[in-house]
């Protein structure tokens, strides 16, 4: 038998086939793009999905036979996204993806709720599920009267897998609306954000079977038996059991578009006024909890652009021998900020420049900064007892091995580059998918990878960090009073 595992992240859908074995066998993908028709703004027509889906399976029938063996699909998704559906199942409006922040108002509103934050584990952060509803309900209330149902990206490519709205408790978790403790919908917070529970999807955990592989889809794929779905995950989730981070101890630092510190914990402990994300896990009894900056390598995108280079051609000019830090400071909020802030409202901004500045020290300047942004959310995750012990480095930015050494000096910890490439989202929900279609045991299926190298902190130069880092800390006091 062969497993599916379908990532819907923000730019692109990528398949990955595994064997029965958890070997790859191969993998495809599709890009597509957001749209942002107001700043703050973020959307993505779910069309897109579905498309790069279809064309994603089509490319992989065609290359790889063992696909017509495919006995179990699970699907990670991009969190927080509002996908409204009318009684009819269509599509009413496009998805209001993660990044958007028009609805900080509503957040903040939310979030002063009494029970909210207590019931929920999190702040309502501008970017969760709830407030874009309480924005429509006010801005677009003929579409809100017309709203059946509201699926997050993942469950929504649930829906188009197998005809039934159902969702995992990862994913979930990321609405305001889901008890994370209790791993249930929560009357209260629906009431607080005028939503109904027959609004909502049903619930299932990420390695239990959500339904069957439409008829439809199973002949159109060239499919010879039934094949089960699974409730999938939420990406940060997914990446996780992709890199085998279910227990205390184990996480990950991900340099994507935004930047993740991630710990597995083995018990709920909700610590909302931190601005870490207390979520439940893709497997049951486990929850995470992580530090997110909005702008990873994002910000190095952005520094691309300006300058007119590949972001690989700027790090590779630095070496990989890092420097002690310097005067340029760079802060990471080109589009606000989560952790430990909360601020969506905030910007990013350099300071210490000077005549002699280079371009060297702009790259190096913006590496610093995302890495002080995830120090952050090291300090946040120590605030709640989680011991990272045993720790991966993933994400595009992971590729340069200075900005991982920048990293590690500033957490005082060695961190793992796992020695395969296929790790991450797609690869946890084929793992979910093949628990949930031949019924093994999670620990059996959800395995740490093989160590490729480890990236150990540069002791020599800990306190030149640390005094910069301390210096970080107080600068965004003192920007946010003249923004």
């Amino acid at each position: 038998m062969t497993s599916l595992g379908i990532d819907v992240g923000t730019s692109g859908l990528r398949g990955l086939l595994i064997g029965e074995d958890g070997g790859v066998v191969g993998s495809a993908e599709r890009s597509y793009s957001a749209t942002s028709k107001q700043q703050g703004w973020s959307e993505q027509d779910p069309t897109d999905w579905i498309a790069a889906l279809n064309e994603t399976v089509d490319e992989l029938r065609q290359k790889f036979p063992s696909f017509s063996q495919l006995r179990g699909i699970g699907v990670a998704g991009h969190m927080h996204g509002a996908t409204l559906l009318d009684a009819a199942g269509e599509v009413l409006r496009p998805c209001i993806l993660w990044n958007d922040t028009r609805s900080h108002v509503e957040a903040a509103r939310l979030d002063s709720t009494e029970g909210v934050r207590a019931t929920s584990g999190n702040i309502v952060f501008p970017g969760f599920t709830a407030p874009k509803l309480e924005w429509v309900r006010k801005h677009e209330p003929e579409i809100y009267a017309k709203v059946h149902k509201v699926l997050l990206p993942a469950a929504y490519l649930n829906y188009y897998l197998t005809g039934d709205f159902v969702a995992d408790m990862s994913d979930s978790a990321g609405t305001s609306w889901l008890d994370a403790g209790q791993r249930a919908w929560s009357d209260h917070l629906l009431n607080a954000s005028n939503m109904r529970l027959d609004q909502m999807p049903r619930l299932v955990e990420g390695s239990e079977a959500a339904g069957t592989l439409r008829a439809k889809l199973q002949s159109d794929w060239g499919l010879d038996g039934a094949v089960t779905v699974a409730g999938g995950a939420g990406d940060n989730a997914a990446s996780a059991c992709g890199i085998g981070a279910l227990n205390e101890g184990q996480g990950f630092v991900s340099l994507g578009t935004s930047g993740v510190l991630l710990a597995a914990r083995d018990g709920y402990r909700p610590a909302p006024e931190t601005a870490l994300h207390t979520f439940c896990h893709a497997v049951p009894d486990r929850w995470y909890q992580m530090g997110v900056m909005l702008s990873a390598t994002d910000s190095l995108n952005w520094l691309s652009r300006m300058v007119g280079k590949k972001p690989s051609e700027l790090t590779a000019a630095l070496g990989e021998t890092i420097q002690p830090p310097q005067n340029v400071r760079f802060l990471p909020y080109l589009s606000g900020e989560r952790t430990p802030h909360n601020d969506p409202e905030i910007r990013g901004s350099f300071t210490g420049l000077s005549i002699a500045t280079t371009q060297e020290d702009l790259t190096r300047a913006v590496l610093e900064g995302v890495a002080f942004g995830l120090r952050d959310s090291f300090e946040a995750l120590k605030a709640t007892d989680a011991k990272l012990t045993d720790v991966f480095a993933i994400g595009g930015g992971s590729a340069s091995r200075y900005w991982l050494q920048v990293i590690a000096t500033l957490m005082d910890m060695p961190l793992k580059l796992p020695g395969s490439s296929e790790f991450g989202g797609a690869m946890g929900a084929a793992k979910l998918g093949q628990i949930a279609a031949t019924g093994a045991s999670i620990e059996a299926v959800i395995s740490v990878p093989e160590v490729q190298a480890e990236i150990e902190p540069v002791r020599a130069l800990s306190d030149a960090f640390e005094e910069k880092y301390q210096a970080y800390r107080r600068a965004y006091g003192g920007i946010k009073a003249i923004q």
